[in-house]
């Protein structure tokens, strides 16, 4: 219960949002276990239905999450701040954020569930041609919004 809630977390970035969806997943695969003909899939299942769980818990909300997503913290770190991990945090978790939830999804189980691509596409439901090209995507994109962040902080440090 625990690693689907962390991923539902994770996807989500709302403690109530991925509470709602577990909840939500757990239920609906109480009441489609019947469904399930593989008993040793039940793991790639139980994440399956999580992940549609917050794609319908993330349109629920989306213009919820949208607002909460173009948040920008744009105060500088105080003089006391001697650990750059906070604001190292602070930069990731705006590039997740701005990821669409499908990018969201497949980084997730990917780097944090620890799932190969080919197990990625299957939880999703996908082929693993969109899983890997959702992956690069959402990498890429990370990728920017670090380089972007990177130049904003030396052109402060240039007019200050």
């Amino acid at each position: 219960m625990g690693r689907l809630y962390g991923l539902a977390t994770l996807l989500l970035r709302d403690k109530d949002l991925a509470e709602d969806a577990v909840q939500e997943a757990l239920l609906s695969s109480w009441r489609g276990i019947r469904a399930l003909r593989d008993p040793d899939a039940w793991d790639a299942w139980l994440q399956r239905g999580v992940v549609r769980a917050c794609y319908r818990q993330a349109e629920r909300d989306r213009q919820r999450s949208l607002a909460r997503a173009k948040v920008v913290l744009l105060r500088e770190p105080s003089a006391t701040d001697v650990s750059g991990d906070l604001a190292a945090r602070d930069e990731i978790e705006q590039g997740f954020r701005a990821l669409p939830i499908e990018q969201r999804a497949v980084v997730a189980l990917h780097f944090y569930a620890g799932l190969p691509l080919d197990e990625v596409a299957r939880v999703m439901g996908t082929p693993e041609g969109t899983a890997k090209s959702r992956l690069h995507r959402g990498l890429q994109a990370l990728k920017a919004s670090f380089a972007a962040s990177d130049r904003q902080a030396r052109q402060r440090e240039r007019s200050a």
